[in-house]
């Protein structure tokens, strides 16, 4: 075991004892939920990186869902044709691509990933697969029926995970509220993770497999800070009571396909109106601080990055060193934890795409520390989706999710990060996972 190792074992209670820190109540602690939810994604993990039947599996499941990425890309080829060749590659012309360009390159594979998911919950496999995971939190962690429902079922999809419980939203409480909120912000969809992968498997060619590990993480983490940081004070209705998702099944599997496309067009829109919105915003408020920070500079003769990626790279290099990244290389991840807070994991993702291209990051396991610490809709677009989505469903709760908000946020940003902690404490050096 290598000192970054342990450091990124330490690093799973220095983040605990934040989320302590600004925790609700301080002396209300579920410390079964902290024990199990702390030990599930270990031994996850140690399997994973190090017992010979995990990594073969990892390495499996990497090369499917590139395989799979790769036949999502052929509906856009048609469609876009150059545009739609990622860099470096020849359509059957001959023709070569033009770069990369998210819209027609990226994009489509939501739309393939949202029909696909669709049919597998059409055809009863990821409904299984999620009570399974549901029962499996609920037993250890004595937690209630329908957050643990709501907590496996973000290992799959992002803001729709309030529906599998919709019927129990106007009774949940306050705790419960908050882990559906933490673990909605701590996770990411299949069908956006498939965006992620695509933005990264020409550098990181393992890429799919982490991602895939990192989703799985993230749920028991997000209850362990979500009932850290809002304990549970009250009863809820389904403690001790295993319920089944509630989902509308379409009549059909073309009708499945149908909607599933359809969802995943929608969720494109929203993406590209929250980049056009978000980037144009963080540019303006750059451009302020770029001015008013220069000044700052001129008179003290300084040289601080003011933009907001610069001075969140700040506040989060402490926690760049508290999971395990190298400190050479812990103010680039830095930046990239704080981008990811403003203007979206899209664009972190991309960037980190780029700076393992140009070779910035000088230690392996800095790229996959940071893409783990990256796997999450911990933002602040996020937040108020989250809020505006699940309070359409529960009209009765908007102020108490208004209210638990923001503390919310800060447990999704600990739990993505906790994520990391957990597969830097089995990364080692020369591991084929680490995508060299």
């Amino acid at each position: 075991m290598e000192i970054y190792n342990l450091i990124s074992f330490s690093g799973i209670f220095v983040l605990m004892g934040v989320a302590w820190l600004v925790s609700e109540s301080r002396r209300t602690l579920n410390y079964r939920v902290i024990l199990w939810g702390t030990v599930l994604p270990l031994l996850f993990a140690l399997f994973l990186f190090h017992v010979p039947a995990g990594t073969r599996g990892f390495l499996f499941v990497n090369d499917v869902l590139i395989r799979v990425l790769d036949s999502a890309a052929a509906g856009a080829r048609f469609l876009f044709g150059r545009l739609a060749l990622p860099p470096g590659s020849t359509g059957e012309q001959g023709e070569g691509s033009l770069g990369f360009i998210l819209a027609f390159q990226a994009f489509p594979t939501i739309v393939f990933f949202s029909a696909l998911m669709s049919i597998l919950y059409h055809v009863n496999i990821l409904p299984r697969i999620i009570r399974g995971f549901a029962r499996l939190f609920m037993r250890l962690m004595k937690v209630s029926g329908a957050e643990s429902l709501c907590a496996a079922s973000n290992i799959f999809v992002g803001v729709e995970s309030a529906l599998v419980i919709k019927p129990h939203l106007a009774g949940m409480t306050r705790s419960e509220l908050a882990v559906v909120l933490t673990a909605g912000m701590a996770t990411v969809a299949s069908n956006v993770l498939a965006l992620y992968v695509f933005s990264l498997k020409s550098v990181f060619p393992t890429i799919a497999g982490h991602l895939v590990s990192a989703s799985i993480i993230a749920a028991p983490c997000a209850l362990v800070m979500a009932k850290i940081v809002i304990p549970e004070r009250g009863v809820p209705a389904t403690l001790g009571i295993h319920i089944s998702p509630d989902y509308e099944r379409e009549p059909n599997l073309v009708m499945a396909v149908i909607r599933g496309a359809n969802d995943g067009l929608r969720l494109i829109a929203g993406i590209v109106a929250l980049l056009l919105a978000v980037l144009g915003l963080v540019a303006l408020v750059d451009l302020s601080l770029s001015w008013a920070g220069g000044l700052f500079n001129e008179a003290f003769r300084l040289q601080v990055d003011w933009s907001l990626k610069g001075l969140l790279g700040w506040l989060f290099y402490p926690f760049a060193l508290v999971i395990g990244v190298p400190a050479g290389d812990a103010p680039l991840v830095a930046k990239l934890i704080g981008e990811r807070a403003v203007v979206t994991e899209v664009i972190a993702y991309r960037d980190l795409a780029d700076a393992m291209a140009q070779g910035v990051l000088r230690h392996p396991r800095s790229a996959v520390v940071a893409a783990y610490a990256l796997c999450g809709f911990a933002h602040v677009a996020s937040l108020a989706i989250f809020i505006g989505g699940i309070a359409a469903l529960a009209p009765g709760r908007a102020s108490v999710l208004a209210e638990v908000g923001f503390r919310c946020l800060a447990a999704a940003t600990l739990a993505c990060l906790m994520t990391a902690c957990i597969a830097g404490t089995f990364l080692t050096s020369g591991s084929i996972l680490t995508g060299d």
